[in-house]
C-alpha cells in the first residue's frame, strides 16, 4: 500500500549536544500564509536549529522562492499551473500509531501497509484497513528513538516475494546509524524475524542530528541510504563534501553478492570506485540531510528532499537521463539551496547540481521529500490514483504542513504550487503498491492523499 516519511532537519543546539528523548505527538495547525519556526513537535526540525546564525540569502543565485515570497505555481504541459489544474484532500486511516515515521508496500500486490514506529516497531495494516494484533516485526532492544532517532528506514528487496529479504536503517543503543537486512519469518507473510538480523553498515554519527534514514531499492536493483552529514550546525568539518567519509551521501551498494570483508558488494559503475581517499560506496555527495527521497517508476529519476539550515530548502532531481546522480555534487555547505553558505558570498558553482525547487524559512522549516504520482500500470493490481496527479512530484514541509507539487517533467529551475495547507506535522510520504500516495502524521495518522481535477 504505501510509504511514509520524517523530514528530520537540523534542530539541535551545537552546544546541547544531544536531542530530546521524547518527541511531541501533536502540533498546533499553522495558519495559512504563516509559520512560526520551530512550528513542528519536540524534537523535530526547527527552521533555525543547531545553534547557528541562518545565513544571509546573499551571494550565489539566488532565484526561486525568497524570503516573503510564498511558492507560487508550476506550470504543466497544458500550460495551467498544477494548483490549477487539481485539488488535494487527505482521508485518514481508521488505525492509530505511535509516532509513525514511514510507511511501505511490500511489493506483492498483497495491499499491505507496513507503518514504521519511531520506538523500533513495524506494524501491519491489511487491506480491510485493519491493523494486526501482533507486531510485523519489533526492533526496539537495539534502538535509541527519540529527537531524530529510532527506526528510520524501511525497504523490501525488488524479489521479495521470492526471498523475504527486508532492510531496515536505524540509529542503534549508541546513536549509530545500522543498515540491516532481515528475513520474513518462516510460515508466515505477517512477520519478520528479529533474530535474522544481518548487519550489513554501521556508521558513527558523530552527533544526534542529521542521521538521514531513507533506504530505496533503485530500479538498477541496488540499495540506495540516504546519511545526512553528521549533525551539528553548519557542518563543521565539511563532511558532505568529503570523499572519505560515508556523511552527507547517497549510498548505493549490491545487497545480493558480498565483496571480500564486507556484508555487500560496490556495483563496479558506483563513480568513485578506485580512486585514492574515497569511499566506493558513495553515488552523490554535498547533502546535509536527505531525509526521504524516492525514484520516480516512469523514468528512473532520483528525487530528493535535503534538509536546509537556517534559510531555505530544497528539492532535487537527478535524472536517469543524465546518470540518475552518479558523482553528483549537490553543493552543501558550500550553498544552501541556491544562496551562498560557507563562504556566505562569491562560492564557486561550477561543477554543482542546483536544486529545481527552494523555499524560504517564511513558509516552513524542513522539507519532506516525497514521490512523483504515476497511475498503475495496465494489468497492475488495484488502485485509484487520479490521472490529475500524473507526473506531478508532491513535497511537504513538517513544521508548516504545506504540501506542494512540481511538474516531474518540466523544467531544472521551477516554483512549487501551493496544493494544500494541511496543518500537520507531516514528516512522510508513500507510495502504496497499488500506485496509491499517502501522507504520515508524526502525531499518529497515516492519511490518503486524494486528488480531484479541478
Amino acid at each position: 500500500m504505501v510509504a511514509l516519511a520524517l523530514a528530520m532537519a537540523a534542530c539541535t543546539p551545537s552546544d546541547a549536544g544531544r536531542a530530546s528523548d521524547t518527541p511531541t505527538t501533536t502540533v498546533a495547525p499553522v495558519p495559512s500564509g504563516s509559520v512560526t519556526a520551530g512550528a513542528g513537535p519536540t524534537g523535530m526540525p526547527g527552521a533555525t536549529g543547531d545553534g547557528a546564525t541562518p545565513p544571509a540569502a546573499t551571494g550565489g543565485s539566488t532565484s526561486g522562492a525568497s524570503p516573503g515570497t510564498s511558492p507560487g505555481g508550476a506550470p504543466t504541459p497544458d500550460g495551467r499551473p498544477i494548483a490549477e489544474r487539481v485539488e488535494l484532500s487527505l482521508q485518514e486511516l481508521p488505525a492509530r500509531f505511535d509516532s509513525p515515521l514511514f510507511a511501505t508496500g511490500d511489493g506483492t500486490g498483497a495491499g499491505r501497509l507496513y507503518v514504521v514506529e519511531q520506538r523500533g516497531v513495524v506494524r501491519v495494516v491489511g487491506p480491510d484497513g485493519s491493523v494486526g494484533s501482533e507486531p510485523f516485526v519489533d526492533l526496539s532492544d537495539r534502538i535509541s528513538a527519540g529527537g531524530e532517532r529510532g527506526l528510520l528506514g524501511l525497504a523490501f528487496h525488488p524479489r521479495y516475494a521470492e526471498n523475504g529479504l527486508l532492510y531496515v536503517d536505524y540509529t542503534d543503543r549508541d546513536g549509530n546509524t545500522v543498515v540491516s537486512e532481515l528475513r520474513r519469518a518462516p510460515g508466515s507473510d505477517a512477520r519478520a524475524d528479529a533474530g535474522s538480523e544481518r548487519v550489513l553498515l554501521r556508521i558513527d554519527q558523530p552527533y544526534p542530528n542529521h542521521n538521514g534514514g531513507m533506504i530505496a531499492f533503485g530500479p538498477d536493483g541496488f540499495l540506495y541510504v540516504g546519511m545526512g552529514d553528521g549533525g551539528s550546525g553548519g557542518d563543521p568539518q565539511n563532511r558532505a563534501r568529503d570523499l572519505s567519509t560515508l556523511l552527507g551521501k547517497i549510498l548505493r551498494v549490491d545487497v545480493d553478492r558480498r565483496d571480500p570483508g564486507l556484508q555487500y558488494a560496490v556495483p563496479p559503475d558506483n563513480p568513485f570506485v578506485g580512486r585514492d581517499g574515497a569511499r566506493p560506496e558513495i553515488w552523490a555527495s554535498g547533502l546535509r540531510n536527505p531525509w526521504r527521497f524516492s525514484f520516480d517508476p516512469a523514468t528512473g529519476d532520483l528525487w530528493i528532499g535535503d534538509v536546509g539550515q537556517g534559510a531555505w530548502e530544497e528539492v532535487d532531481r537527478l535524472t536517469a537521463a543524465s546518470g540518475g546522480g552518479r558523482g553528483a555534487d549537490l553543493g552543501w555547505r558550500l550553498m544552501e539551496g541556491r544562496a551562498c553558505y560557507d563562504p556566505p558570498s562569491g562560492c564557486e558553482e561550477a561543477g554543482l547540481v542546483m536544486p529545481l525547487a527552494v523555499y524560504g524559512h517564511d513558509v516552513g522549516c524542513a522539507v519532506t521529500g516525497g514521490y512523483v504520482g504515476r497511475q498503475p500500470s495496465p494489468g497492475s493490481s488495484g488502485g485509484s490514483v487520479s490521472s490529475a496527479l500524473d507526473g506531478v512530484y508532491l513535497f511537504s514541509d513538517s513544521c508548516s504542513g504545506r504540501i506542494w507539487g512540481v511538474d516531474a517533467a518540466g523544467p531544472d529551475e521551477q516554483e512549487p504550487s501551493l496544493l494544500l495547507e494541511s496543518g500537520r506535522p507531516i514528516v512522510s510520504f508513500g507510495r502504496g503498491d497499488d500506485g496509491e500516495l499517502y501522507a504520515v502524521d508524526i502525531g499518529g495518522s497515516v492519511l490518503l492523499i486524494v486528488a480531484t481535477p479541478r
